[in-house]
């Protein structure tokens, strides 16, 4: 028998802990849940000597923080080879000596090194968040404690390459603008730098009233090839106060909350944020993870603030005991088609399976969003280069215009 220690709700609402003797994680949470608490957290108490081996097995050496292509590769040759019945120390050592990769090599020989001295690969991981993240950590710890840890790496495999699918759809989308604003960019600096200055003799020549478009520009092109300098250091400036509001975290928050606003784009934020959720809540609850840590798993994965804030709120409210669908409808983000999935999951007793459907569905709807802006953003970056080209094309011929009308 093993002591288990445990964190638990009593009535809903009242915290309570404890030991329980039971022979694996799960019997141990049966026998918590016979006691009339509704187990959180539940992990198996470490010996002195025990403790002692993984204080000295945690003083390893510092490694490279892993990639998400980084994690997918070694989370997949790990795959591999567990699936092969090689074990886990033999696993790892494969990695260590054939990854193509030097930071991969240089986490696997780390991790070896901490379980021979006496860890479990689970809390080996856990000393690396930045390199795993908690999401990885959570469902390796409850893949182990399950005795289903290959089954937990095909999940895991199978989340980071959704999730790197994801990203990708996202990134492609918005590559093409960004690549035609810094187009435009480039063109208006030459424009104004190099072309400009040359028609500036010819239009004092005329000693005639400038229009105010071609003097704003004159000047500024003047400017601009007399302090040259200033054009990169205010590309980067706009990058990085750009970088900035995306980063702290009071602008991030006004960020988050307004773009859910503009109609197309709110739909690509919240079911990008969303497919990683569902898919996350998915494996993990399939791993055996109980619903409210998958929540906490889940919300891990949310970028967009807003929504992560409501759904905290919605794990609170299961906590106390309110239904998962209930909590999630009271947040009013949550898509009503993904809302039904789950309601109707937990009333026939198939969470997992209509998770897995809602999986699907999201991906469907994220295709759809993904085509509907791209479709629209070629017209707008038309416009918009248009309006660029005719901006500096009248700036260049009014003067000539108006010396014809004039004379």
């Amino acid at each position: 028998m093993t002591i288990y220690n445990y964190i638990a709700l009593k009535n809903s609402k009242d915290i309570v802990k404890g030991k329980v003797d039971a022979q694996d994680l799960r019997e141990a949470r049966e026998a918590i849940r016979k006691l009339g608490f509704i187990p959180t957290k539940v992990y198996e108490e470490k010996s002195k000597e025990e403790e002692k081996a993984l204080k000295n097995a945690g003083k390893g050496g510092k490694v490279h923080k892993l990639g998400l292509q980084d994690r997918i590769d070694f989370t997949s040759t790990l795959q591999i080879l567990a699936q092969a019945g090689i074990p886990i120390i033999e696993s790892l050592m494969f990695i260590e000596n054939d990854a193509a990769k030097l930071k991969v090599r240089e986490v696997a020989k780390e991790l070896r090194r901490q379980i021979m001295a006496g860890a479990t690969f689970a809390d080996t991981v856990a000393k690396y968040p930045e390199q795993f993240g908690q999401v990885y950590i959570g469902l390796v710890k409850a893949g182990e404690d399950s005795g289903e840890l290959e089954k937990t790496l095909q999940r895991l495999l199978e989340l980071q390459t959704k999730e790197a699918n994801i990203r990708g759809k996202v990134i492609g989308t918005l590559m093409y603008p960004m690549f035609v604003i810094l187009l435009a960019i480039i063109i208006v600096l030459v424009m104004l730098m190099f072309v400009f200055p040359v028609f500036k003799e010819m239009f004092d020549g005329m000693g005639k009233e400038l229009p105010w478009i071609t003097a704003t520009l004159m000047s500024a092109g003047v400017f601009l090839k007399t302090y040259w300098f200033f054009a990169p250091i205010i590309v980067v400036s706009i990058v990085g106060t750009a970088t900035f509001i995306m980063r702290w975290q009071p602008s991030k928050r006004k960020v988050d909350e307004y773009v859910l606003k503009i109609p197309i784009l709110s739909a690509l934020i919240e079911y990008s944020n969303f497919a990683n959720f569902i898919a996350v809540m998915q494996v993990a609850y399939d791993a055996g993870v109980p619903i409210i840590e998958c929540l906490y798993l889940a919300n891990m994965t949310l970028t967009n603030h807003t929504l992560k804030t409501k759904i905290e709120t919605a794990t609170l409210k299961v906590q106390q005991g309110q239904h998962l669908s209930i909590a999630l409808r009271s947040t009013k983000v949550m898509p009503k088609m993904i809302l039904f999935m789950i309601a109707t999951g937990e009333q026939s007793g198939s969470l997992g399976d209509m998770l897995l459907q809602a999986t699907s569905y999201i991906d469907k709807m994220l295709d759809g969003i993904i085509d509907t802006m791209t479709k629209m953003i070629e017209p707008i970056m038309l416009i918009v280069i248009g309006g660029i080209v005719l901006t500096l094309a009248l700036a260049l011929y009014l003067p000539l215009f108006n010396s014809y009308m004039t004379d």
